[in-house]
This record gives structure tokens, C-alpha cells and sequence, in this order.
């Protein structure tokens, strides 16, 4: 990468990183503003505001900036996640003046017209209703939820259906003019872009943005619980977590190649102990969450009832097995593995402009893929055994199951398992 990062004046950080070989271009803007910056009561606020964006603004309806994106062949979007929202548009190269103009103008000029707000509520209802039928997707809500209660981190991105109803234009705006100020989002162009350009329209299209000081979430607490809940599917979904690494941590990257060999891929200690040679669940994997001042690493089984008993036990009991026994063969796998997943994911304008993003957002610089490289490869036998020890000391760990739950084992026998 050969990146350019300018501040300007309002505060506002842009970012280009050229690559002039290809013909296409990815523009966005990151802001640090998601879930765990919300109160209880405006739990949702980030998300309903990323969908209104959309819904038009001061010279701009719905179906004019769908049309004038879709006129020049490009894509945008956003998302919100627990500590930013992205709008991003993808252009070709010609396009970047055209993608910079819709998204200062969606997020600059919103209206939150009255009707568009009550119609986008309904469809932000019909979304958190896909995701509570969706027992692989909401159960990582509920593990959430038990590791963070009573927090902004631990509460649903997507808000509920009671906090969705009840918040109202003044929400949206208090929260736009809160969160959306220049210190607080980063534009980030990569692919055939020009730096100079980029920066002027930023300076351009975003000057009114406020110079104002970030305001910053309350820090997140890991505290740990259970959350279970039976119901008439098919197969039970269990996650299981434990505290783990912030972004800051001296083991966040050790956690990241660890959640590899541990449960990341076929050769992985936990598809061939639950899978392979006991076929206890088709699916099963182990993760990590990094977040600025705290995280927590899971594992994830999709399994049947009878077979719900057996599973936390074997993946603690594989968890001690790599605290006593990680091999530097299984550390090179999964060096090897995060290594490829690192490079294949910076060949791409988008995921380049995702990663700067979050490097930004974590570390307040962006690492280069070769000193991430070398973070990786520090990571031996020695270290996965000394990581899978910290996780089997954590206290409370975190629970969540969904399906027909019944025989797994207590929430106080789990936790006897640990610390």
C-alpha cells in the first residue's frame, strides 16, 4: 500500500490508496459511531439512521440517489456495526467526483421526512424479525448479551422492536449532530483514485461538518452470564465464550491465528475433535472479538439434541489440550492460513478500504500488511499454549443457546470448568 492521509481543517481524515492498475474505485465514510455509543432507550438510533440515510435529502429523493448511482454503473451501501457506521460506494474510476458528491449529500443533507421514517421502521421491524428466525445469526446477539449485560456493547446493533417504534426524527438528528463531526469520520478512497482530488472534494462536499470533540462510549465491562432458550428447531445452536484481547491487547493478534488453529479451518483441533471422529455437529468454529477497550473469544456448534450434553465439555477439553499440547506443525497451519486470509483480502479496492478502516479505527495508524505479516508469524507453539492457559483461567464465561437445549449441561457446571 502506498497510502496519503491528510487531516482537514474540520477535522475529518482522509485517506486515498491508489492503485492505478484497475479500473474501478471504492469511496467511503467511516464513522466512529455505532451500538455501544447508544443509551438504552435509543438502542437502534446508528442503524435506523444508516437506513434513513438514504431515504433522502435536501435536493436528493430515495429514487433519485438510487438512480444516479445505478446511472453510472455503481453500488452503494452501509452497515453498522458495534463501534462505527460505513457508507461506502463503488464507482468506476471517472465516477469518484460523482460517489464523494451522494454520500457528503446523504450524510450532510438527510431530511428524515416524517413518512420515510414511518415506512423504514416497518422495514427495520421486518429486519429484526428475519434475524430472530435465523437461530445462527441471532444467537450471536444472545452470547453478546450474556458477556456484555446491561451495556451499550452488549445490547443488538439492530435495536428491538420497542426502542425502534419509539424513536423519532429527534433521535436521528440529535445522534447526526452528536457522532457525525469532522474528528469522528474518516473518508478513505482506494483503487484508481487520485490523492489530490479526493482531498479536495472532501474539503469540498464535507466543509460543514463540525469541529467538534468525538464522544466517546462508556467502557465496556466483561461480566459473563447465560442466556438459553428453548425452542422447536431442528438442531440446537450453542456458543460458548470467555473474556478475551482488545484490539490494544499484546495477544490480539496471538487470539486471531489461536481462533485459527483452534477451530478455524478442517485441520482445526475442534472440526476434527467435534466433527470428524465424533460427529457431534456439522458445523462448528471457533472466533474472536476485538473491540477498542475489551473482547471476547466464542465457539460456535451447530448440533442435534441428543448430542447437546457432550459438546461443552469436549471443547474445554480441547481447549486444554492446547494448553498443553499446541504443536508448532498446527501454529505454522494456521500462520500460513491467516497469512493468505490477510493478503487475498487486500487484492480488492472494497476490503482494502475496509482494512485501512479498521486499522485506523483500532490503532490510530494503518499497519502494513507486511508488519501484520510479521505480527503473524511471531505467533508459535509457545504462544498457543500459553493463550489456550488465559482463556481457561477467565472467569463467568458467557452462554448462549438456542433449539432443543435441554440436555446441555448447567451454566454453575460450565463455569466450574474455568478459572
Amino acid at each position: 500500500m502506498n497510502l496519503r492521509i491528510e487531516t482537514l481543517p474540520n477535522g475529518m481524515t482522509v485517506v486515498t490508496d491508489p492503485m492505478p492498475h484497475i479500473q474501478t474505485a471504492t469511496i467511503g465514510v467511516w464513522v466512529e459511531a455505532g451500538a455501544r455509543h447508544e443509551t438504552a432507550a435509543t438502542n437502534g438510533v446508528s442503524h435506523l439512521l444508516e437506513h434513513m440515510a438514504f431515504k433522502g435529502t435536501k435536493t436528493r429523493s430515495a429514487l433519485r440517489i438510487a438512480e444516479e448511482i445505478e446511472a453510472a454503473g455503481g453500488y452503494l451501501n452501509a452497515y453498522t456495526a458495534r463501534e462505527q457506521t460505513c457508507f461506502y460506494a463503488r464507482i468506476l474510476k471517472d465516477d469518484v467526483a460523482l460517489g464523494a458528491d451522494i454520500l457528503s449529500d446523504i450524510l450532510i443533507n438527510p431530511t428524515f421526512a416524517a413518512d420515510e421514517l414511518a415506512r423504514e421502521k416497518k422495514v427495520v421491524l421486518q429486519e429484526i424479525g428475519q434475524s430472530e428466525d435465523t437461530p445462527d445469526d441471532i444467537i450471536y446477539d444472545h452470547l453478546q448479551a450474556a458477556a456484555f449485560p446491561d451495556q451499550p456493547i452488549g445490547r443488538p446493533i439492530l435495536g428491538s422492536e420497542e426502542t425502534v417504534n419509539r424513536l423519532g426524527r429527534a433521535a436521528l438528528r440529535r445522534h447526526l449532530a452528536t457522532h457525525y463531526v469532522g474528528p469522528s469520520m474518516t473518508l478513505i478512497a482506494s483503487g484508481n483514485v487520485d490523492h489530490d482530488q479526493v482531498v479536495a472534494l472532501a474539503a469540498e462536499k464535507f466543509a460543514s461538518l463540525a469541529n467538534a470533540g468525538k464522544a466517546p462510549p462508556p467502557r465496556a465491562r466483561y461480566r459473563g452470564g447465560d442466556c438459553r432458550k428453548a425452542q422447536k428447531l431442528e438442531q440446537a445452536h450453542l456458543t460458548f465464550g470467555v473474556e478475551g484481547p482488545s484490539y490494544t491487547d499484546e495477544d490480539a493478534f496471538t487470539a486471531q491465528v489461536f481462533a485459527t488453529a483452534f477451530g478455524g479451518g478442517m485441520s482445526s483441533r475442534l472440526f476434527q475433535e467435534v466433527r470428524e471422529k465424533r460427529g457431534l455437529a456439522y458445523s462448528v468454529h471457533a472466533f474472536v472479538h476485538l473491540f477498542a477497550d475489551t473482547g471476547f473469544f466464542g465457539v460456535y456448534a451447530g448440533t442435534g439434541a441428543k448430542e447437546c450434553a457432550e459438546i461443552a465439555p469436549v471443547v474445554v477439553g480441547q481447549l486444554e489440550a492446547m494448553a498443553s499440547g499446541a504443536t508448532e506443525e498446527e501454529a505454522a497451519r494456521a500462520r500460513a492460513q491467516s497469512k493468505a486470509g490477510l493478503f487475498m483480502g487486500l487484492e480488492g479496492p472494497s476490503n482494502r478500504a475496509e482494512h485501512i478502516a479498521g486499522q485506523l479505527l483500532a490503532y490510530g495508524r494503518v499497519m502494513s500488511a507486511e508488519e501484520i505479516a510479521g505480527k503473524i508469524e511471531a505467533v508459535d507453539a509457545a504462544a498457543l499454549r500459553r493463550f489456550a492457559t488465559r482463556l481457561l483461567k477467565s472467569r463467568s464465561p458467557s452462554v448462549a443457546a438456542l433449539g432443543p437445549v435441554k440436555g446441555l449441561e448447567s451454566y454453575d457446571r460450565f463455569a466450574a470448568r474455568f478459572g
